[in-house]
């Protein structure tokens, strides 16, 4: 018998209680019912009538009254039940007719009074006996119901108590079974006589043991051999490599982070990671991933620096380990700095000629070294461009090495917003009044102070100021504002023009970004406001609908 016949046969079992119980309970209930119903229907309806017929004769000899009386007779004379009472209800109907031909004395309505008395009194007996039949019959009934329902309780309690025991006894013990070979117990055997599916289920996992214990066997020196190789290769790699297991014990280290960690393999394999860390500050900035940016180390007897990877080790999405890498990048380090030196250095050394040109252009057009022609002042109107344009790249240039070499200096002091607004609008102005592009202010009443680098926090405002002129349309507006933001000042320019695609909105703030058909520029004017900013405290942001303007602001500590 299958398993699922036997459960089958369970519920049916439990099913047929349930309507053995119902239904002998709904028989003794409904008979008990009708029994008390008959009461009703006879017995007091003859009470209701004998009412009717006492209230018609205290009614003072009325046509109604008459007429009433002789109604709830004629009911009475249709609903005899009782032994005698169709006697008395004749001798009622005698004493009426009487009544009806003219005699109507007190004594003639006395005789109807006690007629109708015997009549209710032959009722009311009748009612006492049946209710005590019926009590009677209701005990028995409960009695039967009583019987029978403890009876089924312990049928059903045993069937309770015994079914699911013979049903999870076996998913035990394949639960056992499986709980062995999860730990990798491959003799692990399950018992099970039955010739049911639990049976068939126990005859297949013996059989699926055997085959993973013969399996395990014939392959123990194969893993052994590929776990040395891949220990080799980790321990020849370049890179510091650490693995980790899923709940954060070290699983292996190769040469390289030993060295930089200063740490033997035997005293980290197969010890909690965090536990370790508590001893040596450089593992300890390895499991934080929040600390961002290279690690610099001193290895190799010099100054090393090293980026770190992580990376997660899954198996059908499911985390069971980590690996950390620490790439070796002081060689593009090193390049990188000697590109800054570089950038610095040519950067100043071409600042003092181009200024110097610059100085000469403004001798050209003084009039008193000589009258220049029209083709000449353009010529020279446009060297003295180009000349602004190459002074503005130098500069963006310097303050890039700065922010590179960390060497940003700030003379952070107390400045009033409005200032600030006003130095970069003094600064812009003519490029505005060129596209006849209209500056429109608003600024909070009674702002507190800022600290701030004023230099270097124009800079940034001009910076603004000039992309939103070069992406405005002709006659355009820019709204300048600043308020109060919790417990900051913040300031923003806001622009009709072209607008940002979405795509680039993020990028806007890297160094030598430009967004694809963007005006003239080099992709450091953001990368430095944004260093700028963030360097005294501050922080950025950008808020683009593509051809709908776009909004640029920075908040400041006050």
């Amino acid at each position: 018998m299958t398993v699922k016949t036997k459960i089958r046969i369970g519920l049916i079992f439990l099913l047929a209680i349930i309507i053995l119980l119902a239904g002998s309970g709904s028989f003794y209930v409904n008979r008990l019912a009708d029994e008390s119903k008959d009461i009703l229907k006879a017995n007091y309806n003859t009470l209701q009538y004998t009412k009717y017929m006492v209230e018609a004769i205290d009614n003072n000899n009325t046509a109604a009254a008459i007429k009433t009386f002789e109604e709830n007779l004629v009911l009475q004379e249709n609903n005899i039940t009782e032994v005698g009472e169709a006697d008395v209800t004749r001798q009622l109907r005698s004493t009426f007719e009487d009544y009806k031909s003219g005699k109507r004395d007190d004594s003639i309505k006395v005789e109807l009074r006690r007629k109708i008395f015997l009549i209710q009194s032959l009722n009311m007996d009748a009612i006492v006996k049946k209710n005590a039949i019926i009590t009677e019959k209701t005990k028995t009934a409960f009695a039967y119901i009583t019987i029978l329902g403890t009876t089924c309780f312990l049928l059903s309690f045993t069937f309770v108590i015994n079914f699911p025991r013979w049903i999870a006894d076996p998913i035990a013990r394949l639960a056992e079974g499986i709980k062995g070979i999860s730990d990798k117990n491959y003799s692990t055997r399950i018992e099970i006589s039955s010739r049911d599916e639990f049976g068939a289920l126990a005859t297949a996992f013996n059989n699926m043991a055997a085959e993973l214990n013969r399996w395990e066997n014939s392959n123990v020196s194969k893993l052994l051999f590929e776990k040395s190789r891949i220990e080799t290769i980790i321990n020849n790699m370049q890179d510091a490599v650490i693995g980790l297991d899923e709940k954060k014990k070290v699983l292996f280290i190769n040469k390289v982070a030993e060295n930089l960690l200063m740490l033997a393999k035997n005293d980290v394999v197969g010890k909690y990671a965090p536990d370790v860390a508590l001893r040596n500050d450089l593992l300890r900035n390895l499991l934080n991933k929040d600390e961002t940016g290279d690690l610099k180390i001193y290895a190799n007897n010099r100054e090393s620096y090293f980026t770190k990877n992580y990376r997660e080790v899954k198996s059908d999405d499911t985390v069971i380990g980590e690996v950390i890498v620490l790439h070796n990048v002081t060689p593009f380090k090193e390049l990188d700095f000697a590109k800054t030196n570089f950038i610095s250095t040519v950067s100043h050394e071409l600042k003092t000629p181009i200024s110097a040109i610059k100085m000469e252009i403004q001798l050209l057009k003084n009039e008193k070294n000589g009258v220049l022609n029209a083709e000449q002042k353009q010529l020279l109107e446009s060297i003295e461009d180009d000349t602004e344009r190459l002074l503005k790249i130098i500069g963006e240039l310097l303050n890039m090495t700065q922010i590179e070499t960390g060497n940003i200096q700030l003379s952070i002091g107390h400045i009033e917003p409005e200032k600030i607004i006003q130095l970069a609008i003094q600064a812009i102005a003519p490029l505005a009044e060129q596209k006849q592009i209209k500056l429109e202010t608003s600024v909070e009443q009674g702002l507190p102070t800022v600290n701030a680098d004023l230099d270097k926090t124009v800079w940034v405002m001009v910076n603004l100021l000039t992309n939103a002129i070069r992406y405005s349309y002709e006659n355009g507006l820019i709204e300048i504002s600043a308020g109060k933001k919790d417990e900051q000042v913040y300031f923003a320019v806001k622009d009709y023009g072209s607008g940002i695609d979405a795509k680039y909105v993020s990028r806007v703030f890297d160094r030598y970004f430009k967004v694809p058909g963007s005006k003239g520029g080099t992709g450091l004017g953001l990368a430095i406001s944004k260093e700028f900013i963030e360097a005294q405290g501050g922080k950025i942001w950008v808020e683009s609908i593509d051809k709908n303007g776009t909004t640029f602001g920075f908040v400041l500590n006050t």
